[in-house]
């Protein structure tokens, strides 16, 4: 095999597992600081934007269409990508 092919691949290999790296450890940084309210994200982030629920970070699940709505209530929310637990 091309040596400069090998190490470029070995290069490729070594960014993911640091960009998976940040990646868990911003997930963790997420799981110990804010509430897991599951489905009921929306409805949980409605309740906190309109002062019907006491304000806190939360973290959950919503359809793309439901984040949709939240922006257009100008409720402010951010999409991350989630890794599944290294041994589930």
């Amino acid at each position: 095999p091309n040596s400069a092919m090998t190490q470029k691949a070995a290069m490729e290999t070594r960014k993911v597992a640091e960009m998976h790296k940040a990646m868990r450890e911003m997930q963790k940084t997420i799981e110990d600081n804010f509430d897991y309210v599951g489905n009921g994200f929306a409805e949980e982030a409605r309740k906190i934007h309109y002062g019907e629920s006491e304000e806190r970070n939360i973290y959950g699940e919503t359809s793309e269409e439901e984040a949709k709505s939240l922006d257009e209530e100008g409720v402010k929310v951010s999409r991350v990508p989630w890794l599944p637990k290294e041994n589930a």
